[in-house]
Order: structure tokens, then C-alpha cells, then sequence
């Protein structure tokens, strides 16, 4: 495929320009307006977006909030906006390796979520520090080499009777071009949770590049859930294009694929029968400490035949994560979190008893790789944080959080879970971190966490966790201390303008 992903010339004769206001720092990769037409030979999107993407291709990073700020106030919609972002990237930026600047893809869905549970004021906060973001990866996309989208090879495209099947066959073969004209004949043939099911199964697969490939699958979808079915084929053409990703190994899957592949055939048909066990994930979370991936995955068979519902497993996996988190802060332990959070995801939108096995199986199996690659002592302990910390009630204990983040995280921590396990509730203490996010985050990965954790908080199959999933949260969220980003002021006067 990668004949089939010819560039034009767009953006070819960027220059380095410098963004005067609010502050912001010398940045490179600007371009011309009139030197970023989209030509002939890169995928055209539907005609109701691609004037959308278009302006958000071409618009200089210097220049984009205010052309933003007009195209809003002419009538542009929040889904239009989040639309555009979403494909914009999809159509411009290298999804291989999956991750580095191609976060402007996998952050939108992280971006939306936490603006949904924002004040209508600050919704568009997160848009705007995305379209930000993506100018960024796309000045760096031309740098590395200026790949995008191109066309379907039409004449390779199967019939709606194959499509599935050769879609199928070409993902396990690691075939890039046969898995490319299939899937844009299953998107064409077949219905959205059909087109998906293959796609899960080969999401869960592989490890490779920390796992970022099953956070661009749950992603993908989230966000087309958001924006319409209708613009996934270029979406899920550059999934399965990111999905065979294999560097310069072997096309061989990263992790214990293989060893769980047997173990999923071993799990008994009514291994979602079984009820909640907090001591089964107390045992697990202890496994985690030490086992290889091939045991930790094994452990999970053992559990299901005794009766351990799916949740109590998916409790520990959370927790074992956020352990890593509170043991070396980072991007392995933070990838620990957002990569679990997909697999999870994965597990709920799968209609197939094998991958959702696969996807649980391979949650466990996935968090002692992280935990080798972390290679830190293991003395912070997770379900051993003590509750009898010194924390006020009230709306002022949850600022009192986020001040004490900024000094000493493990206090921060510490009253975490006992402003919770005193009846204090989680939504203020997460609607505070989503404020903090906006006004002083830097990274795809401020809004990527923030969104993994918060949804993984609330969705907990055992509720005495939460408290403690939220207290290793203070670990990576933006404290109260930290200064204001200028971009984000920025923007704050955007969307302010918008009225």
C-alpha cells in the first residue's frame, strides 16, 4: 500500500514561523495557504466535510484559532468541527509507528469526552487545543517525509459476498494492499458492528508500540460514534494500514497472543456467568506483582472456571495499572492505563465470544510487559494506601487535592482516598482534573489519561476500588500549581469570541 499512499505537494515548501500572541513559543512547519491544495492523487472525503478539512489543512498554525472562531460564528457545528479534526488527521498524518505525532488522531475521541462533562463555556476548550495539536503533527508529518491518504485501488476492491473474508485473511497474512481494498469493500457492503468485528479481533492482537494500536481501534470507533458512520472508510482504511504496523521485525504479534489464543479455547461457554469476587482481585492484582504474561493470562482461566465474574478480573488489571502509575510516573505507566482502557472498551463493543476473551485475556496479559519496562521497585502498593488521612469535607477538600498534588503526589493520594472513603463524591474531584487539563495541559497524554481513568473510575465493577483508582490518578493529573499553558489561554479568548 505504501505505493498507494503517494503525497501531493502540500505543504512542500514550509517555512518556520512564529506564533506572536499569547505567548507562544518559535514553531516550524508552517505553510502557505495556496501551497496546500489538495490534489488529485489523496483520498477525497464525503462533500459535506471536505471543506471543513480542507480550511483545517491549509490554515496556518499561527492562524488557525481566529479562522476557527469565523467558521463557528458562519454556522460551523461542534460535529462538524470534531469531524474535520478527526479526518484532517486521518488524511495527513503517518499512523506508523502508531503514536508519537499521530496522537492528533487518537486524542480526539480523549478531547470530546472530557468536554462533554465540561460547562457549556469550555466544551469547545478541547477542539481548539486539538486543531492546535494536529497543526503541529502535521508541520512534523511533513518533516518526516509528507505521507497521506491516498485513493482506493478500485479495480482490487472485492465483491460485498468476499469482502469480509478477504479482509480477514489479508490482516493475518500481514497483507498491506489486500487488507486495504478489502476493508473498503466491507465498509461498503456491510453494517457498522459487522465491519468492526474483524478489526477488534486484530486490535487486540499485538502489543507492539505500547499498546497504540487497540487505543487507535477503540478510538476510531468512539469517535465515528460521534461523527457518523458515514465517513469510516478512510478512517478504518488507515486502522488497518496502523493495525499491520510491524517496523522492522517480523510480522509476528508483540505478547502473549499466542499462548491466549489456547486459553481462550479453554474458558467454558458460560465464563460471563460468574459473580463479583473482590478477593479474586486482590489474588490477581498480587499475581500481576510477578507472573510472566503467559501465567498472569493463564491465572485468568483458573478464575473464570471458578466462578469470578469477568468484572472483579477487569478491577484488577485497572488497579495493577495504576499501581505502575504510582510506582514511576511515565509514559509505560500511563500507556499501562489508556492501553487497558481500550481493551476494555473493546470487550464491551464486541459482539464475538473469542475476542471478548481475547481482549480480557490479553488486558491481563499486556500489564506485565509494562511492568518490565517500568522496571521499578515495587513497594508502592495499590490496595495498601492508607484511609485515615487528614482531609476536610466539602467542595474546598477537592481544590485542597489538587494543591497538594503539586507538592508531594503520594499525600495527594493519600487524602484522595480519604476525602472518597469519607462520602466525599468523585465527580467534583473529576470535574476539577478536566478544568485543570484544559487550562494547563500540554500533551496528548494530559487529555488520553484523564479520559481512561475518569471512565474506568465510574464503570469499576466493585465500588470500594474507586477511591483508590482516583487517588493514582493524582500520580499524572495536571495539579493546581502548575502554570496556566499560554496556548490554552489563548484559545480561551477564542472561545470566548465565538459568543
Amino acid at each position: 500500500m505504501d505505493r498507494g499512499f503517494p503525497r501531493r505537494d502540500f505543504l512542500r515548501s514550509a517555512t518556520v514561523a512564529g506564533a506572536a500572541i499569547g505567548g507562544w513559543e518559535r514553531l516550524g512547519g508552517l505553510a502557505k495557504a495556496e501551497e496546500a491544495k489538495v490534489g488529485p492523487e489523496l483520498v477525497r472525503l464525503r462533500p459535506e466535510i471536505e471543506p471543513v478539512v480542507r480550511w483545517i489543512e491549509e490554515t496556518p498554525r499561527e492562524a488557525a484559532f481566529e479562522k476557527a472562531v469565523a467558521e463557528l460564528k458562519g454556522g460551523l457545528s461542534y460535529r462538524h468541527l470534531l469531524a474535520g479534526l478527526f479526518l484532517a488527521g486521518v488524511r495527513n498524518i503517518q499512523p506508523r509507528p502508531v503514536g508519537f505525532k499521530f496522537h492528533a488522531v487518537m486524542v480526539i475521541n480523549s478531547a470530546h469526552y472530557l468536554g462533554q462533562s465540561a460547562p457549556a463555556s469550555e466544551r469547545l476548550l478541547p477542539l481548539f487545543w486539538a486543531l492546535d495539536n494536529f497543526k503541529n503533527s502535521q508541520a512534523r508529518d511533513v518533516a518526516e517525509g509528507d505521507w497521506a491518504l491516498g485513493p482506493v485501488d478500485e479495480p482490487k476492491v472485492p465483491p460485498p459476498s468476499r469482502a469480509k473474508a478477504d479482509f480477514v485473511r489479508a490482516m493475518e497474512a500481514w497483507d498491506v494492499e489486500g487488507a486495504d481494498a478489502a476493508i473498503a469493500g466491507l465498509c461498503r457492503s456491510a453494517g457498522a458492528a459487522e465491519t468492526m468485528e474483524p478489526l477488534w479481533r486484530m486490535a487486540v492482537r499485538d502489543q507492539r508500540d505500547i499498546g497504540h494500536k487497540a487505543i487507535f481501534a477503540a478510538q476510531s470507533w468512539r469517535t465515528l460514534q460521534a461523527i457518523g458512520w458515514e465517513h469510516a472508510e478512510p478512517v478504518l482504511r488507515c486502522l488497518a494500514y496502523a493495525l499491520l504496523d510491524h517496523g522492522s521485525d517480523r510480522p509476528t504479534p508483540v505478547g502473549p497472543y499466542e499462548a491466549n489464543l489456547a486459553n481462550a479455547a479453554k474458558i467454558g461457554p458460560d465464563w460471563q456467568a460468574g459473580r463479583p469476587d473482590p478477593a479474586a482481585t486482590v489474588a490477581l492484582l498480587a499475581t500481576l506483582r510477578e507472573a510472566t504474561p503467559e501465567a498472569a493470562s493463564a491465572e485468568v482461566v483458573k478464575l473464570l472456571a471458578a466462578g469470578v465474574a469477568p468484572g472483579s478480573i477487569w478491577d484488577a488489571v485497572l488497579l495493577f495499572s495504576s499501581e505502575l502509575m504510582m510506582r514511576n510516573p511515565g509514559i509505560i505507566a500511563l500507556h499501562a492505563t489508556t492501553s487497558a482502557n481500550a481493551l476494555h472498551f473493546i470487550f464491551g463493543a464486541s459482539g464475538d465470544d473469542a475476542t471478548r476473551k481475547l481482549a480480557l485475556l490479553q488486558a491481563v496479559g499486556w500489564q506485565p510487559l509494562y511492568r518490565e519496562r517500568i522496571k521499578s521497585p515495587d513497594a508502592v502498593v495499590i490496595d495498601a494506601i492508607p484511609e485515615d488521612a487528614d482531609v476536610p469535607p466539602g467542595p474546598e477538600a477537592v481544590e485542597r487535592l489538587f494543591d497538594a498534588a503539586g507538592r508531594d503526589r503520594a499525600r495527594a493520594a493519600a487524602e484522595t482516598v480519604a476525602y472518597l472513603a469519607k462520602g466525599g463524591s468523585i465527580g467534583p474531584l473529576f470535574d476539577l482534573g478536566a478544568k485543570l487539563i484544559f487550562r494547563k495541559g500540554t500533551d496528548s497524554h494530559d487529555y488520553k489519561y484523564g479520559a481512561a481513568i475518569w471512565e474506568e473510575s465510574l464503570v469499576v465493577t466493585d465500588p470500594k476500588w474507586r477511591p483508590r483508582l482516583a487517588a493514582a490518578a493524582m500520580y499524572n493529573l495536571p495539579s493546581a500549581r502548575k502554570p496556566d499553558s499560554p496556548l490554552m489561554q489563548r484559545a480561551r479568548e477564542a472561545v470566548a469570541a465565538v459568543g
